[in-house]
């Protein structure tokens, strides 16, 4: 036998799925509610009210009645009767009142009057003693004529003696019928009201379903839990502003790129990142796809997105490392240029240098190659004769193979002299770098190209300056060369140009120090960047016999140009 097919899944009574109609129908239930419970606190003390309304009213007739002269003459003078002129004044009033009735009665509680002339001379059913006694009752009691508002009021004679007791009812059931003649009238209010909820209910529902494109509340947890999830899993620091340019929300990559905390959280991005690039880009001062900053000591690629709300999102995309192997790449390219041209030279030293030996002249060759070997062994020795540190020292022979490839000078100052004592020699390495690329860069395709670096300490403090004869910067673009992302020339086709000048300047400002261009003497261009706390404490100086004082140990040579032999 085939397996029975399976039955469909009943659906569950329940909520509806959509935040719509669960919004919508919870709302209805709510004003429902509070309609029927207004109703029922408002007809609570109704009828308390008009109860209190029938005993006061029955009150006041009995008082009315216990006030006429002839009710009690007529009392002490005549027998009771069902035609006496008690029974005809006490029916008198009740007809003219609309009582449903009214009761004299003497000092015993018999009674004088009433609607079935057979009670006269009978006792009252209730106790009179209270009335009897001087006081005023009232009440909602039953007696022979059924459930009535009471209310008893003492009679007295002339000398102020009680001699008997009004009492007057008034029927219970015409109150009752006051009291559900309200209700229609009220369940209208209460209609009207429950209406005028549930449309109002209707409208606050549409915005929400509007807002949130009419999902389910499942479907918002879900898109919560996704939102968390990637926000904190990608690896692209996301900031998050409201309105009023306000930050709500960072991811943990933006911690890590920006080095800001949660206290960041509803502050502005001036309040927690200062003034600079990096808060203008937040901000939206600066706009634009891909904008380039320096945030510390990393390049940061940001992208700003608004969002319907009046706010904005911010990406950041950390290319710290991407500029530094664009870097690398960039020097790898010159040294492969630089070694291009010298194989070139080689050879032709090599060719003169066979030629020499074919042609017998050995004194010449000799002479030839001591000249080739003499000027290498000059350019590294005026380098490293001046700068101790080999990271710069060995960063500078490399810059001048390669200006001389390009047809630049490259002069060492005969003021440079920096000990071997700097506590980061890699950030002044990546100043200098910067600096003197720029420097080749401006100077390259002129006539008498030429370059000069100056590094010296003053105390513990490294001055640096770098001047070239290149066609210099305009006054008005001298603080903006140092803005991250602005350059003047087309940037290359792995990375971005306008940065080297910028991170000069945040690792300047960043040890205490500055970096600033002015005019250089006869034209071109001077960097100078003061680097304070830079070196480390000198050692104590040798007391030995014999040690020589620094200036043997260290001679000053004549400025010479630091360049490649390449003719």
């Amino acid at each position: 036998m085939s397996p029975s097919p399976t039955p469909p899944p009943r659906r569950r009574l329940g909520l509806p799925r959509r935040m719509f109609s669960q919004v919508l129908l919870m709302q209805v239930a709510i004003a429902a509610g509070v309609a029927v419970l207004a109703t029922g606190l408002f007809l609570a003390p109704l009828s308390r009210q008009l109860d209190d309304q029938a005993m006061r009213r029955a009150l006041s007739i009995a008082e009315t009645t216990a006030q006429e002269p002839r009710i009690v003459r007529d009392l002490q003078t005549t027998p009771p009767s069902p035609e006496g002129p008690v029974q005809r004044e006490a029916e008198r009033i009740r007809k003219a009142t609309r009582a449903r009735y009214v009761v004299v009665m003497d000092w015993r509680g018999v009674r004088w009057s009433h609607t079935d002339p057979g009670q006269i001379g009978g006792i009252v059913s209730t106790d009179p003693s209270e009335a009897l006694a001087g006081e005023e009752v009232m009440a909602i009691d039953v007696g022979t004529l059924g459930r009535t508002a009471r209310g008893k009021v003492p009679l007295y004679d002339d000398a102020g003696h009680v001699v008997g007791a009004v009492s007057v009812g008034i029927r219970y059931d015409s109150v009752r019928a006051r009291l559900l003649g309200a209700i229609p009238e009220l369940l209208a209010y209460a209609g009207a009201a429950l209406a005028v909820g549930a449309l109002a209910a209707w409208l606050v529902s549409r915005r929400v379903q509007r807002q949130t494109h009419d999902l389910a509340f499942s479907d918002i947890s879900g898109l919560l839990a996704e939102r968390e999830a990637m926000l904190h899993g990608i690896r692209e620091g996301v900031v998050a502003l409201d309105r009023t340019g306000r930050v709500r929300l960072l991811n943990d990559e933006a911690h890590r790129l920006l080095g800001i905390g949660d206290e960041a959280v509803g502050r502005s991005p001036d309040e927690v990142l200062g003034e600079g690039r990096t808060a203008d880009i937040l901000a939206g001062r600066v706009t634009g796809t891909d904008l380039l900053t320096v945030r510390g000591r990393r390049v940061l690629v940001a992208n700003r997105m608004p969002t319907d709300d009046g706010g904005a999102v911010a990406t950041l995309r950390d290319r710290t490392e991407l500029e530094r192997l664009g870097r690398e790449l960039d020097s790898t390219r010159g040294l492969i240029d630089a070694l291009r041209a010298q194989d070139h030279e080689h050879a032709n030293r090599m060719h003169t240098l066979l030629g020499l030996l074919e042609l017998e002249m050995y004194d010449e060759a000799v002479e030839f190659v001591g000249e080739v070997v003499g000027d290498h062994r000059a350019t590294s020795e005026q380098v490293t004769e001046k700068i101790r540190d080999p990271l710069l020292a060995a960063l500078l022979v490399g810059k001048a193979t390669v200006a001389a490839e390009r047809g630049v000078a490259l002069w060492i100052s005969d003021r440079t002299r920096l000990p071997d004592r700097l506590i980061d020699p890699g950030g002044l390495v990546t100043v200098v770098g910067n600096l003197v690329d720029n420097a080749l860069d401006a100077v390259a395709g002129t006539p008498h190209a030429r370059v000069e670096v100056e590094l010296r300490c003053e105390g513990r403090t490294a001055v640096l300056r770098v001047r070239d004869t290149g066609p210099g910067i305009p006054a008005e673009q001298r603080e903006l060369i140092f803005t991250e992302g602005w350059s003047t020339k087309e940037p290359p086709a792995h990375r971005e140009r306008g940065i080297g000048l910028s991170l000069v300047r945040r690792l300047a400002e960043r040890q205490g120090g500055s970096a600033t261009v002015t005019e250089a003497e006869g034209g071109g261009a001077e960097f100078t960047v003061v680097l304070p706390e830079a070196l480390a404490e000198p050692e104590p100086a040798p007391t030995a016999t014999g040690a020589r004082p620094v200036e043997e140990r260290y001679p000053v040579r004549t400025d010479q140009p630091v360049e490649e032999e390449s003719r």
